[in-house]
């Protein structure tokens, strides 16, 4: 699904060395390393203030205990993600509440997002999946009705543009993740925390650290959520290629959405997913299909791999049992569950890759 060493290749050296200076200055947590990453991220993004966390999850667990949500209060949110999306809202104390997804762009349905809010909402928290933004035009109209902060979930979305401006700069918080397998990725666990709001900011950059402020004083109880220098400084090295590689994902998009269109196939039975907006960065290329495990079992055969996002939708996970959510109750995000697939689509797959990997889908969707 991607070749994390072959895209690092390039940079071994450069990364070596910024390695080696790192470890030589004795100077790990935080520091000016982090201190100059967190200035460049938030010039690419495009936002006022970027703050380095740990990970993802503790991205938005920054956000939720920063804005200070709890027990008792609702977090509005989609099933369709990856489970720290939900267990952060959990983990804090509060309820996340469920609502579908739009059949199209595997995206928080607007429509029931209005429809869900009462007196317990605290805050509305949608997820950019797969690199595409959702309609924040209609988010932040409902977050503006009814006074709700937004926390934009950009996990998957480095770089995404919406038509009101980039995800990340417009809620409350943005959260994001350096997963290796992100388009930015990491080498091991990372994340950053994005606000346009001088004293959001500095809220997050006081939960990162233990909720002290200054050192040893805690008015608030924080976590340890800060970004290892390290990690800092080598995604210094590779932030400066991330357009040059989110371009050719775009390009490994636009062949396969030409390829699997002009295959005469059913949308049944293969649906190339659409770009709603054209600031999609593809972290992942996620195809619809109702013959989707039989297929994933032909790209096995053939040594293509693919990945499935995701097999079981939050509100069916065992672990949120207690929130009554039955079969049926969210269709939409329960049937995408059954059909999507998502392809390589990393921008080192190259040209004979991507072609026998279209060649051996459209042959077998065809029989």
């Amino acid at each position: 699904m991607l070749d994390v060493a072959a895209q690092n290749g390039p940079l071994f050296d450069q990364l070596a060395d910024k390695a080696a200076e790192v470890i030589r200055s004795g100077r790990y947590i935080l520091g000016p390393e982090v201190a100059a990453f967190e200035r460049e991220v938030a010039d690419f993004i495009g936002v006022e203030h970027a703050i380095g966390v740990s990970s993802g999850t503790d991205a938005l667990m920054v956000a939720l205990m920063a804005l200070g949500i709890g027990p008792g209060d609702e977090v509005i949110t989609t099933p369709f993600t990856f489970f720290a999306t939900g267990g952060c809202i959990a983990r804090v104390g509060a309820t996340p509440v469920f609502v579908d997804i739009r059949p199209d762009t595997f995206n928080i349905d607007v429509e029931q997002v209005a429809a869900a809010v009462t007196e317990q909402t605290r805050a509305i928290l949608p997820v950019h999946l797969f690199g595409q933004a959702c309609d924040m035009e209609g988010l932040t109209g409902i977050a503006a009705k009814h006074g709700l902060p937004l926390i934009e979930d950009a996990a998957q979305a480095v770089g995404t543009k919406s038509p009101l401006g980039p995800v990340g700069s417009l809620g409350a918080y943005g959260c994001f993740s350096f997963f290796p397998s992100k388009n930015l990725g990491g080498f091991g666990d990372s994340g950053l925390v994005t606000t346009n709001d001088s004293s959001l900011a500095d809220k997050a950059r006081v939960m990162r650290a233990h909720g002290s402020n200054p050192k040893y004083y805690h008015a608030v109880i924080g976590g340890n959520f800060r970004i290892d220098a390290l990690q800092a400084a080598l995604l210094r090295v590779k932030l400066p290629e991330l357009e040059g590689w989110t371009a050719r994902r775009r390009e490994n998009a636009v062949r396969y959405d030409a390829a699997f269109s002009a295959s005469g196939l059913d949308e049944n039975l293969l649906q190339p997913p659409p770009r709603r907006f054209e600031g999609h960065i593809y972290n992942q290329y996620v195809i619809r299909t109702s013959r989707r495990d039989e297929l994933q079992a032909h790209l096995q055969a053939e040594k293509i791999a693919t990945a499935i996002y995701y097999p079981v939708p939050l509100h069916r996970q065992k672990c949120f049992s207690q929130l009554g959510y039955r079969e049926g109750s969210l269709p939409v995000s329960e049937q995408a569950s059954r059909e999507v697939l998502a392809l390589p689509i990393f921008a080192g797959l190259g040209d004979a890759r991507q072609r026998r990997i279209i060649d051996t889908v459209i042959g077998f969707l065809s029989r």
